[in-house]
């Protein structure tokens, strides 16, 4: 076999190679993307449904959510650091925010890493009842694992965060 014998070139494998790796970097761009957007929903979610559950009035339905129990009642002596009767005053119309009828997850995001420890939960900034000053939002803690809640020991600054 002589030069003049080679096989003519074909394009195609090279086009299919590079057409798959364009496609395999879009995807994992598109992956990334969401993973950004929705990596906190689920906690967004929980303090939706405890919201949701506390502006329909039904606040027994709200701590069942903020417990991560809907058995509560059964067994109410394992939440007497923080009792039904407590929540219900805290979130209910004589509560700091009066009646509560609106709602809205202005961010969430985990705390910086203290050490070599990551955090537990996700800190999820509400505003209550359209307040327009953003000091009035409230800082809630959503643990990962158990998806309980807590008022948070931190404040997000929501320019930043998602």
């Amino acid at each position: 076999m002589t030069l003049m014998d080679a096989k003519e070139y074909d394009p195609r494998p090279k086009r299919r190679l590079m057409g798959l790796l364009g496609a395999a970097i879009v995807i994992a761009i598109l992956a990334w993307v969401g993973w950004l957007l929705f990596r906190y929903q689920p906690e967004k979610n929980v303090v939706n449904r405890m919201f949701d559950a506390i502006e329909a009035k039904d606040f027994e339905k709200a701590f069942a959510v903020y417990v991560a129990d809907p058995d509560w009642k059964q067994h109410q002596d394992k939440y007497s650091s923080y009792p039904y009767n407590q929540f219900a005053l805290d979130w209910g119309p004589s509560g700091d925010f009066g009646p509560i009828t609106v709602h809205k997850i202005v961010c969430a995001a985990e705390p910086p890493k203290q050490g070599f420890q990551a955090p537990s939960g996700v800190v999820v900034m509400v505003r209550i009842n359209n307040r327009a000053d953003p000091r009035d939002d409230v800082a809630l803690w959503v643990e990962k694992k158990t998806k309980t809640v807590n008022a948070s020991p931190v404040r997000l600054d929501c320019k930043g965060a998602g």
